[in-house]
């Protein structure tokens, strides 16, 4: 696919799909700052925006400051914890409703995330709004519908630059200070 100058993009990532794929998979995080440089392409950034979640002991507070410093406007849902212990968070409703409402305003839309979930924002945003639409995801946790459907694919596995050591460890840390 052709990425000129004069595109305006909108990056949206979906945090908690991206850390878990990077995790399962490699035993390591993820590098935004990498994955927002290749979205954009040299394009005009019109906007970035992560969407995370807030946990109980708001642990990940450092870290959306580290995505807002990286260029990153940082959305943050509380987890939902019910009574038998189930726990959810997730932000696939809110991420699609962003980028339907964004997609008068751009004329690329970059999903960072591989959830089938996004199939039917993405066909709408393409055949309804006029905007391409790229996913960045791990291919091996990707929906292989999701790749078929968008107008370009990168395969964050492709390349090590996407990646940064550490996942494996997470809590690690604390873990060690309780001791």
């Amino acid at each position: 696919m052709i990425k000129h100058s004069e595109q305006r993009v909108g990056v949206l990532v979906d945090v908690s799909n991206m850390y878990h794929s990077a995790r399962n998979l490699y035993g390591k995080k993820v590098n935004f700052k990498e994955i927002l440089l290749k979205a954009v392409a040299g394009r005009k950034l019109i906007r970035a925006t992560a969407y995370a979640i807030r946990t109980e002991n708001q642990e990940e507070l450092p870290f959306a400051e580290a995505l807002e410093q990286q260029g990153f406007e940082v959305k943050m849902k509380d987890l939902q914890i019910f009574a038998g212990g189930a726990k959810k968070a997730d932000w696939d409703v809110g991420l699609a409703i962003d980028a339907i409402k964004l997609a008068d305003k751009l004329d690329v839309i970059i999903i960072v995330s591989g959830d089938g979930d996004y199939l039917p924002a993405v066909s709408y945003i393409q055949n309804n709004k006029g905007c391409l639409v790229e996913i960045m995801a791990f291919r091996k946790t990707c929906s292989s519908k999701l790749i078929e459907e968008v107008d370009d694919f990168t395969d964050l596995g492709s390349d090590r630059r996407f990646l940064l050591p550490g996942g494996s460890n997470t809590g690690r840390k604390k873990d060690l200070k309780q001791k």
